[in-house]
């Protein structure tokens, strides 16, 4: 029966990627992000730090920070919003209906953040001339840091999803937690640049070991002399993320089902009622 719930997961997902890439709302948001990012990437093509392409170092940082939001807003924004419309009660009153959701959510997520990822990746070949030099490895290295990344962040946007008492709150927290992490990892400046203990406090979390991870895979050894130590730290990186991988996912399951088992019809108006009577 689970195996049945796991492909009808899988099929859920697929569905709901390509109504996702129909939604006119979902294009324009992918596109405006990746317009932005792109234009961060055309306004550095010429600047150096440490004789290192500032564009090279921020491009790879700059695609794990959509990784990352995707996998971690989209998690969030799904649970929360959909506890709220009335679709997990209708998985939960199904056998293994929370797995199929679940799965389904994934594939949803993992797909447009991929996506995304290619939209500002290619153009950037022509922009940045440092990756004329990046081999099947390389290219292949990027992928598997991507994707652990969002082995990474999903899960505990499962937690944050479940745990949050309305859409609003969920992204407001999120949002702020996710954008001082970034501020301080790397990503948008050399880290190096930063005070000692916040460079302490980035290393703590995935997005900094993200982009690490991913200028490893796709620069010169040279271009490490921007890093923290001037050399890559492959490994570290997917240490870090592997551990922030595997305690989301011993976490979040538990987190889940409780969450599952609190839901009913009662508890979703009541939610409402809540809401309105701010809102009033």
């Amino acid at each position: 029966m689970i195996w049945h719930a796991v492909r009808l997961g899988l099929r859920r997902g697929l569905t709901e990627t390509k109504h996702a890439f129909r939604e006119p709302q979902e294009i324009f948001f992918t596109l405006f992000w990746s317009v932005s990012f792109l234009a961060v990437i055309y306004f550095q093509r010429d600047a150096t730090i440490a004789g290192v392409s500032l564009a090279a170092l921020t491009l790879p940082s700059l695609v794990t920070l959509g990784i990352a939001f995707n996998g971690l807003m989209g998690m969030v924004g799904g649970l929360s919003v959909e506890r709220e419309d009335g679709t997990l009660l209708r998985a939960k009153s199904v056998p293994h209906g929370m797995v199929g959701y679940v799965i389904g959510k994934v594939v949803l997520i993992s797909l447009s953040s991929l996506s995304g990822s290619m939209v500002v990746l290619l153009p950037s070949l022509f922009l940045v001339s440092a990756l004329d030099s990046v081999g099947v490895a390389g290219w292949l290295g990027l992928f598997g840091i991507l994707m652990l990344g969002l082995l990474a962040t999903l899960p505990w946007g499962a937690v944050i999803g479940s745990f949050a008492n309305s859409p609003q709150t969920a992204a407001g927290f999120s949002m702020l937690g996710l954008g001082g992490l970034a501020a301080v990892s790397g990503i948008f400046y050399p880290i190096t640049s930063m005070p000692g203990w916040l460079q302490v406090v980035a290393q703590a979390f995935p997005p900094y070991w993200l982009g690490h991870g991913a200028r490893a895979a796709v620069l010169p050894p040279d271009f490490a002399a921007a890093e923290l130590t001037g050399a890559w730290r492959a490994e570290w990186a997917v240490l870090v993320l592997a551990l922030w991988a595997a305690a989301g996912f011993l976490i979040a399951p538990g987190v889940l089902r409780r969450m599952a088992r609190r839901e009913s019809g009662s508890a979703m108006q009541a939610r409402r009622e809540r809401a309105m009577q701010r809102v009033g």
